[in-house]
């Protein structure tokens, strides 16, 4: 995370590891992903060849609707519900546009797993479901 900082400029809220595919997912403060990813990427690419992993910023939102739009950039989130089982496991069920579902799902379903891990993490969600 100071490997990060020193090489954006931008602090990080936090760092997850992804266990599927060893992806490092930074998550920065609201309105810094630009400046973290640098003109043409540059920062995200430095940091790559550096660690070795691709790397991938995602901004904060304290509401889960924003912050779920924003783990699933580029794909157009059109909304979200959350739903509670008898079981006590959260449901999330994210429904983007029609055009963007195999980008918001991610090639062997990467980018539902990505999100899955962090909203566990910072929302407790249990299963995240693209409709």
């Amino acid at each position: 995370m100071a490997l990060f900082s020193d090489i954006t400029g931008v602090d990080v809220r936090d760092c997850v590891i992804e266990p599927e595919t060893g992806a490092i997912v930074f998550i920065v403060p609201p309105g810094k992903a630009g400046l973290a990813i640098g003109n043409r990427g540059v920062n995200v690419k430095r940091l790559s060849k550096i660690l070795g992993k691709r790397i991938e910023v995602v901004e904060w939102a304290d509401n889960l609707e924003d912050f779920v739009k924003n783990l699933f950039l580029p794909a157009r989130v059109l909304g979200t519900s959350l739903m509670k089982l008898k079981d006590g496991k959260k449901v999330l069920y994210v429904r983007v546009n029609p055009e963007d579902k195999g980008l918001a799902i991610g090639k062997s379903g990467k980018n539902v797993n990505k999100a899955k891990t962090i909203l566990k993490r910072y929302f407790d969600i249990d299963v995240v479901s693209i409709l």
